[in-house]
């Protein structure tokens, strides 16, 4: 599906890739990591034909650079910064579809199911939308689309939780037929959400990992919590997840975590570590049925 052969790219004589081989098959789940500067955004804009570099990087056997329209026809993509445009939302969408012969509404039903007030927002320069609802749109062009790759630089870095889930379980709905490149800064940003871990630094593959795949996209997990006292700022944490205050004083919690968010709960809950008297989490699992919502 994708081949990197001996990658090389350089930027005022300073190596930024430094000799990539790697191959990622279709199905395939890799989370791309690595510090600030270690390569992973240089690696993608080659990938998708931005960059001249030395070497080859084929998508079934296709060159990002030489083949582009062919090659992007193939791709969905979501770049860690939104793009500065002042295109309306409506002509956006309409554009993306265009490009790739896909049908505008798919991409107005995939910001709906991730919460994004579309139709409200349609008339609206993109650049004048918040950060959330940027991601939430960039989200839906890229799967609006039949793409066999799917490119996601941080890609829920700016989702609510209910958004999150939702994002999970479309790319559930993809996993069987779309290979997932998704970088992050952060492995615990998307560690549940592959079954492969790839590490850059200082232009090199550090690390190649295959992890156990144990974690359902549309899985979940039911937790309540007890706290010593009522605390305020434990209290807004809990209503950004949207839990219920079950006891009507602040001192027991309870709701849903999406099975790909665990270590994002879990690193959220640590900080207040001193004040949790109490903790239960109970995986359950949710099955996608028709139309794509899970059940």
């Amino acid at each position: 599906m994708i081949k990197f052969q001996n990658v090389a790219k350089t930027f005022r004589r300073a190596r930024v890739l430094d000799g990539i081989d790697l191959e990622i098959g279709l199905g395939e789940r890799v989370a791309l990591i690595g510090s600030n500067g270690a390569g992973k955004t240089t690696l993608i804009r080659c990938l998708l034909g931005e960059y001249n570099h030395a070497g080859l990087v084929t998508i079934e056997g296709r060159s990002p650079r030489t083949e582009r329209a062919a090659v992007l026809g193939m791709i969905g993509f979501v770049p860690q910064l939104p793009p500065p445009l002042k295109m309306p939302v409506g002509q956006l969408i309409d554009f993306a579809a265009s490009l790739c012969n896909s049908d505008p509404q798919r991409i107005f039903d995939l910001a709906r199911r991730l919460g994004l007030d579309v139709d409200g927002v349609v008339a609206r320069q993109f650049v004048r939308l918040s950060g959330g609802m940027k991601q939430k749109l960039l989200i839906a062009i890229a799967l609006g689309r039949d793409a066999k790759v799917l490119v996601l630089d941080e890609p829920a870095a700016n989702l609510d939780p209910a958004a999150r889930k939702i994002f999970f379980e479309l790319l559930a709905e993809r996993a069987a037929v779309a290979t997932m490149l998704i970088s992050s800064h952060r492995i615990d940003e998307v560690s549940t959400l592959v079954n492969r871990v790839i590490e850059l630094d200082m232009g090199k593959v550090v690390l190649d990992d295959r992890v156990a795949d144990d974690v359902s996209l549309v899985g979940r997990l039911d937790c309540r919590i007890v706290v010593k006292r009522a605390e305020p700022a434990f209290a807004k944490a809990m209503a950004s997840w949207h839990f219920t205050d079950r006891s009507g004083g602040g001192l027991e919690w309870s709701g849903a975590v999406a099975g790909p968010d665990r270590l994002r709960f879990m690193g959220m809950t640590s900080r207040y570590v001193a004040l949790i008297s109490d903790i239960s989490l109970k995986e359950t699992d949710a099955k996608v049925g028709a139309g794509g919502t899970a059940q």
